[in-house]
């Protein structure tokens, strides 16, 4: 038994490194994609030349180097770098790395603390940071995928520059699967337009295209693949969309805009990567609806009637086949004449309604149920409508110590040159009635 434990174990081989941590870059001038601010005319060159680093915030979307970033800043500056996700860290482990912090800043040594999902601590913790951040305990990098600005604390954000990371190219993606090439020893086994569907499959992701193309790498293949034996062997990367996020806005926005701006294929590709992002196509009715209320309004009233009709009919058929009636309603709002007449004579109105909230409507247009209320002038003088010729009467309605306003003004589009005619029909009719 003795030998067993006398005998000296022969070291494990180390385990082999994955092709994105081995390719992981050691000078900031290895980055690819991030030029716009790692060059000396950039925000992080600027700083880093200037020996002056501040705290940061790195934003953009999955696969851009934000950690490479944070990493290689910590080294050009002589920084502890200390790593922490906010997805797996509480306040007690927190505390510990402010400790230690305070403590190497005792022996001379600073300390960046990269935090990773930073905008997953909620605003009690992201206050926990200040203190640490104007004592000069840490110098704090924060990544994020969301919107700094609806995501983190102003405090927080006051104290921190925002850095916006891009997503990469095809053109970067490239030179990536290149660096790639060089690092293997080979070309990867694929046919030209196989590999640019390969890089499209990873979506801006640098690190998700060397996942990819390590993959790729591990098949033994005769020949080139094509495009068709490239789709056989590797699923296409689900496109990043988070229902609660800002993919989520940013294409909601995509769409509506480019229902107002009339342009129906633009309208059907963003309502077609919500629906391929898994949106609940319920909420793509409630908005198409609001788009026809709020962009189209009385230029063509059959536009509300179309989005709910389509609503009624993706209840009735369910997907896919009630996502084709939604879709058509997206084309149809489209090409619809536009209008926010109605729109900003609303918002108008509220304005003025707050304005004035006090004021009593004219005593002719008041009922007066009780003799008290026709002793004080309740409805005295008013004018019956029908009586009146042409049905109208002209009389005014609105407060008597306020100045009649306009707030509905139709423009010369679609149904709404109709109301126009009638809206000019009326002020017409009314001047008359009213000076005589």
């Amino acid at each position: 038994m003795s030998d067993l434990f006398d005998t000296p174990r022969a070291e494990a081989p180390e385990a082999p490194r994955p092709l994105a941590d081995r390719l992981r870059p050691r000078r900031l001038s290895e980055v690819i994609g991030q030029e716009a601010v790692l060059s000396p005319e950039g925000p992080l060159g600027a700083m880093i030349a200037a020996g002056s680093l501040s705290s940061l915030i790195l934003w953009g979307p999955p696969g851009v180097g934000k950690t490479t970033i944070a990493r290689l800043l910590a080294a050009e500056t002589d920084l502890s770098f200390v790593q922490i996700s906010a997805i797996f860290t509480g306040v007690p482990e927190l505390r510990k790395v402010f400790e230690a912090a305070r403590l190497r800043r005792q022996n001379g040594q600073g300390t960046l603390l990269f935090v990773d999902e930073i905008h997953r601590f909620n605003k009690a913790q992201q206050d926990g940071f200040l203190p640490h951040m104007e004592d000069g305990t840490v110098l704090l990098v924060g990544a994020t995928t969301e919107n700094p600005s609806f995501e983190l604390n102003a405090a927080l954000l006051s104290r921190a520059q925002v850095i916006v990371l891009e997503r990469l190219t095809l053109a970067h993606l490239e030179r990536l699967a290149q660096r790639a090439e060089q690092d293997l020893g080979r070309a990867l086994p694929l046919k030209a337009e196989a590999r640019e569907r390969l890089l499209e499959m990873a979506d801006g992701d640098g690190r998700a295209l060397l996942n990819l193309i390590e993959q790729v790498m591990a098949w033994k293949v005769a020949a080139p693949l094509d495009v068709a034996q490239l789709g056989q062997r590797l699923m296409r990367r689900a496109a990043k969309y988070d229902k609660s996020g800002d993919e989520h806005y940013n294409l909601i926005s995509a769409l509506h805009k480019s229902v107002r701006g009339s342009d129906p294929d633009a309208a059907l590709y963003w309502f077609a990567r919500m629906l391929e992002g898994g949106e609940d196509p319920r909420y793509l009715a409630r908005r198409i609806t609001r788009m026809a209320v709020e962009d189209i309004g009385l230029a063509d009233p059959q536009a509300q009637t179309h989005c709910l009709h389509a609503w009624e009919l993706y209840e009735r058929l369910g997907s896919p086949e009630g996502e084709l009636a939604l879709a058509q309603a997206v084309v149809y709002l489209a090409l619809a004449p536009k209008s926010n007449a109605g729109y900003v004579a609303y918002k108008a109105a509220r304005d003025e309604a707050r304005r004035t909230g006090s004021l009593m409507p004219p005593k002719h247009i008041l009922n007066a149920p009780t003799r008290m209320m026709k002793d004080q002038g309740y409805g005295a003088g008013y004018a019956y409508d029908h009586d009146a010729e042409d049905a109208f009467s002209g009389q005014d309605y609105f407060p008597e110590s306020m100045r009649r306003p306009v707030f509905y003004q139709p423009p010369e589009r679609g149904y709404e040159r109709e109301l126009k005619k009638r809206v000019e029909y009326f002020a017409r009719l009314r001047g008359k009635r009213q000076g005589g």
